[in-house]
């Protein structure tokens, strides 16, 4: 096979954990040092101590990792050389004709575990409650650094750079017009693929918009008052983003400026699951409702099958250093010049108001404000974001 033909092969790849790593980490969840109960009664100081006991009992005692890995299993994976990396993605295609080709993708702290519950809706809506036209071939890559993918070995892997990629997995893999989705991390990645315009892509869905006022920004990162003449939606999402600044950025700064420092997570499951459980204040407090056994739009088995995720990859430095890679604000409009559509679930770092969008998002597709969800919504909240999809990519469709 010619050298380059080798390059751009696309390769079966499959989910193989070998039962030594299943037990050693086992071992460690059983010999993990605990520190002291906190010093006050909610989640101000961390993660509390009995949240994390309680889901060490569960994931030594009784989590299956095989459950999660025969799941992975049961869809089509792949791997690829893009770049000089490895780039692993499950590709479902639809049975039914005239299915629009969609590449989602996953953020920091999740993986292509966030995606699993949107699949079988999103391929073959008939028999989710949808119509034939409303089919996705979908594509759902692990981000560089990220679960099976590979880890770079050199600097220069940022949302830019991956959003270059996806379009070359999309065109590798047969797709001539495509659309892109994403949260969190992938919220930029598709905002960037919307800058850059690729003739391929039609347009892209966002469940964390780029979509922040520069002055708001400054403001919100400042401490400072709210702007005057704020509507009540936009005073909410100021207020969002105070307490983010405030209270919630600590971890996205350390990954920024200093991810290869955070050799703990990479040493200790324990430290790992606290560190991604501690992402944003609403999710930390619905997985400790879920280790309460609270019944929730998470189950303790979704928790731990993408901290274990993590784990098995030892992924955990990697997937930090994107932080550190990228250059671009998490927030603020990036000049996407695509179709967009925009789904605001209340409970996300901040729910982006229509008036936000409509300026950052000059070819507004579709604007919704949801009831209920919050930052891993696809994960959460899949049926509405099932639905979503649906409705804010129809006008792509020809």
């Amino acid at each position: 096979m010619p050298a380059k033909s080798k390059k751009t092969a696309i390769r079966p790849f499959t989910v193989e954990v070998p039962q030594s790593q299943l037990d050693d980490l086992r071992t460690r969840i059983e010999a993990m040092r605990w520190p002291e109960k906190e010093t006050v009664a909610d989640l101000t100081q961390g993660v509390q101590l009995a949240t994390m006991q309680s889901l060490a009992r569960y994931w030594a005692a009784d989590y299956d990792w095989r459950r999660c890995e025969a799941r992975l299993n049961s869809y089509p994976n792949f791997i690829t050389e893009i770049d000089g990396l490895d780039i692993h993605f499950i590709h479902v295609r639809s049975q039914h004709e005239n299915a629009l080709p969609l590449i989602i993708t996953h953020g920091w702290p999740g993986s292509i575990v966030e995606q699993l519950k949107i699949i079988e809706p999103l391929t073959d809506p008939t028999a989710h409650g949808g119509k034939a036209e409303d089919a996705f071939h979908l594509v759902i890559p692990s981000m560089p650094g990220y679960g099976f993918s590979g880890t770079p070995k050199t600097t220069g892997w940022g949302p830019d750079h991956i959003g270059r990629a996806w379009v070359e997995l999309m065109k590798r893999l047969g797709y001539h017009e495509f659309a892109a989705q994403g949260g969190d991390w992938g919220a930029l990645i598709v905002d960037m693929m919307g800058v850059q315009a690729a003739p391929e892509l039609l347009g892209i869905h966002t469940n964390m918009a780029g979509a922040v006022p520069p002055e708001i920004d400054k403001a919100a990162l400042a401490g400072a008052e709210a702007p005057s003449g704020l509507s009540d939606d936009e005073r909410h999402a100021f207020d969002q983003l105070s307490f983010f600044y405030a209270k919630g950025l600590a971890y996205a700064q350390e990954m920024g400026n200093r991810p290869q420092t955070l050799y703990g997570i990479a040493d200790s499951p324990i430290g790992l699951a606290a560190w991604i459980l501690d992402h944003d204040a609403r999710s930390t407090e619905l997985i400790a409702r879920v280790f309460q056994g609270k019944k929730e739009g998470l189950t303790r088995d979704d928790v731990l099958d993408n901290i274990t995720l993590y784990w098995l990859t030892n992924t955990a430095i990697s997937a930090s250093r994107l932080y550190w890679e990228n250059k671009l604000a998490f927030f603020a409009p990036k000049g996407v010049s695509v179709p967009v559509a925009v789904s605001a679930y209340p409970d996300e770092i901040y729910s982006a108001p229509r008036s936000w969008v409509e300026r950052a998002y000059p070819q507004l597709l579709h604007y919704n404000k949801l009831d209920k969800g919050g930052h891993f919504a696809a994960w959460e909240q899949p049926k509405s974001f099932t639905e979503e999809l649906r409705v804010g990519l129809r006008p792509l469709r020809h």
